[in-house]
């Protein structure tokens, strides 16, 4: 039973922007603070509300573009494919779900990998893509988290991923779960070779992602009040039968805790990433 259709050697292809996935319309009320906002602010905030900074979830090419310097992000060309191998079948069949969402977010997969510079220092990259089956981690999306991994390691260069995912993806059962293995040992692989790993957690980030490679940086950072755990408060909440603090498995909680490093408003989170570069380096 075959996981991909082929895996062929990874090709570089320079990555444009697509579109935009933030809201649509002139205005939009702020989740958080209800202030009205004019979308095109919101936009220029880099999707940040500028009364209460509620940071709204951000695209892989925006992630990309906030990140990198302009022009040097070169996104791996061959991604794998999946071949649906246990075909799963919900309200639709696994793979007319996969060809509709590609045809509809412009992305191949729930993440994106390639090799860029932050302010001029190369790295290995690798950003999840919630507008993908809310970035779930399916075989490919491990594979690709691996890659990003392992060609950090063979150039010798860090390697930063951004994690937003709502965990394993359940229309490939335990295959998905197996990948936590296989990027863990990547993983495992870059601390042998010394080479630096930045996790850069956003909300949100669960399950079987957070279970792994999320929670594996040398330096783990987080946005503001980005939701991090294995399970949701919900289910927790519904499995013991207890109230559960408040603020739970949010950042500002975690970083109380011990689970993560630092808190990094989105606007400094580029000269963040810089900084642990150059520190490890």
């Amino acid at each position: 039973m075959g996981w991909f259709d082929e895996i062929k050697s990874p090709k570089i292809k320079q990555v444009k922007r697509s579109h935009n996935s933030g809201p649509t319309g002139l205005w939009k009320k702020c989740v958080n603070c209800k202030e009205i906002l004019q979308v095109q602010k919101l936009e220029e905030n880099s999707q940040v509300c500028p009364y209460c900074d509620h940071h709204y979830r951000l695209s892989s090419l925006e992630r990309i573009e906030l990140l990198c310097d302009q022009g040097t992000f070169q996104e791996i060309e061959s991604y794998p494919v999946s071949t649906d191998p246990l075909q799963f079948v919900d309200k639709k069949p696994y793979d007319q779900r996969l060809k509709d969402l590609r045809s509809q977010e412009g992305a191949q997969e729930s993440v994106r990998a390639g090799v860029g510079q932050i302010d001029g220092q190369k790295i290995s990259m690798a950003v999840m893509e919630f507008g993908f089956m809310g970035g779930s981690m399916g075989v490919v999306c491990g594979e690709v988290i691996a890659q990003a991994m392992d060609v950090a390691r063979e150039q010798s260069i860090p390697c930063v991923v951004i994690s937003s995912s709502g965990g394993a993806r359940m229309q490939e059962g335990i295959l998905s779960l197996m990948q936590m293995g296989k990027t863990s040992v990547a993983r495992a692989l870059l601390k042998k070779k010394r080479i630096p790993y930045l996790s850069v957690l956003t909300d949100p980030t669960t399950g079987g992602c957070a279970a792994s490679f999320s929670m594996q940086g040398d330096v783990n950072l987080a946005e503001p009040k980005a939701l991090i755990g294995f399970a949701g408060p919900r289910v927790i909440q519904q499995s013991i039968g207890q109230s559960l603090p408040e603020g739970f498995q949010r950042s500002e909680f975690l970083e109380d805790h011990g689970f993560i490093d630092r808190i990094v408003h989105r606007h400094r989170l580029k000269e963040e990433i810089s900084f642990f570069v150059r520190f490890f380096s």
